[in-house]
């Protein structure tokens, strides 16, 4: 082979790595762009998690995907081409969130409205026809709400998630303190302060504290800041502390 056709070789060669090399690097960017532009619009869209999404959230949340996979795989498409569509639908479903919250009929459109499927004990089997569940399917349901006997349901309601809301009958409640008139000491939330030897100032708000109170706190048990994996408190003053493992 003469030197002027491998030098030749060569340089096609390695002009290809590179070519790849940097092909792979625009990737990895868009990638990581449109990863960013995604979780900013579902983030914008609420707090509702997958399951609890009404029809049209889910519908936007898969078709941004959808949009967001082409320009992550095809380097010859404008960045503008996923980016462009994905605020479009995201302007569209903040406007119909608004709507819905506005108007109810637009709202009963879009996410239907809540059915009963268990009325005073008897099941409605017109219901479950038409919302196409199955008895497999509400005594799945039933069961995680630790209801094993469908003659302790007085009522159970499909919602517009597609979840079940259960009301027990009277007579299968669970009894509580306010029953048995007793007296009892009224619960505050528990919330986190120090997560993994860091203070979460909101949380401080919250209870009406300061880190100097926290601070305090960790003097009293002998511990450092460090030491805390986690610790939670309430606004009484009731705190629980885990201490961070050993290596």
């Amino acid at each position: 082979m003469r030197k002027g056709e491998a030098e030749y070789i060569y340089s096609k060669f390695y002009g290809g790595v590179r070519f790849c090399r940097r092909l792979m690097i625009i990737s990895a960017i868009r990638t990581v762009l449109l990863y960013v532009i995604i979780i900013c619009a579902v983030r914008m869209m609420g707090k509702r998690q997958i399951s609890e999404m009404q029809t049209s959230e889910l519908v936007i949340t898969l078709l941004m995907s959808n949009i967001a996979s082409i320009p992550m795989q095809d380097t010859d498409q404008s960045m503008l081409s996923g980016i462009l569509p994905i605020m479009i639908l995201l302007v569209c479903e903040i406007l119909i969130s608004y709507l819905m919250l506005k108007r109810s009929k637009i709202r009963r459109l879009i996410c239907g409205k809540p059915v009963i499927v268990i009325d005073n004990g008897q099941i409605d089997q017109q219901a479950m026809i038409q919302l196409r569940i199955s008895t497999e399917d509400l005594f799945e349901q039933l069961r995680q709400k630790d209801i094993f006997d469908i003659n302790e349901v007085a009522f159970a309601i499909i919602e517009t998630n597609g979840k079940l809301s259960v009301m027990k009958k009277a007579e299968n409640e669970t009894l509580t303190v306010s029953d048995m008139e007793l007296p009892f000491e009224e619960k505050y939330l528990q919330t986190t302060v120090i997560s993994d030897g860091e203070l979460a100032d909101a949380s401080l708000k919250y209870c009406g504290l300061n880190k100097e109170n926290i601070y305090n706190i960790i003097k009293k048990e002998k511990l450092k800041l460090n030491d805390i994996f986690i610790m939670t408190i309430d606004k009484n003053g009731k705190y629980n502390i885990i201490r961070k493992e050993k290596k």
